[in-house]
């Protein structure tokens, strides 16, 4: 996924979210704001990016999107669990409407048999709905796995706020 393909999605999440009048956040941990930067290029995200958070450390995304300790102990930081938490904090800490959250391991290490190099869990919600979960193994060094990962998180979001 090249930089103008993932510039074409911000484009379009970002006319999505103007026609239905809905804002963004994002909640981001092996991406360090590369959905939130690619979303930042589009002149005139400021009417539908309310605000992203980077998470990197366990510690931030307890402190700042109330991920439970227990859970972080319980699943490791890249976990469903620890995902869901993560977007359903993004909207609890913010003004949006729509959060995605991203926690992987891009590697090149980190990686382990149960969650190898390349593994990203995102999570999608909306105000009064439901989380949506998906997990992804992508390939390639640790550019190409941040790459994909922005180009999922913001279809994701594309498709959210349809």
């Amino acid at each position: 996924m090249t930089g103008d393909a993932i510039t074409g999605l911000a484009r379009r999440l970002g006319r999505a979210c103007v026609r239905r009048g809905i804002l963004v956040a994002t909640a981001e941990s092996c991406t360090g704001g590369g959905v939130a930067e690619a979303i930042t290029r589009i002149a005139g995200s400021s009417a539908w990016f309310e605000r992203g958070f980077v998470t990197y450390a366990d510690r931030a995304k307890a402190e700042m999107l109330g991920v439970a300790r227990a859970t972080l102990l319980e699943h490791g930081a890249v976990s469903e669990a620890v995902a869901g938490e993560m977007a359903s904090g993004a909207l609890a800490r913010s003004a949006a409407h729509v959060s995605v959250a991203v926690t992987g391991i891009a590697g090149p290490g980190g990686g382990t048999g149960a969650k190898p190099v390349g593994l990203v869990w995102f999570a999608w919600t909306h105000r009064g709905g439901s989380v949506q979960c998906r997990r992804f193994v992508f390939a390639g060094d640790r550019e190409a796995v941040r790459r994909q990962s922005v180009a999922v998180a913001l279809q994701g979001l594309i498709d959210l706020a349809g």
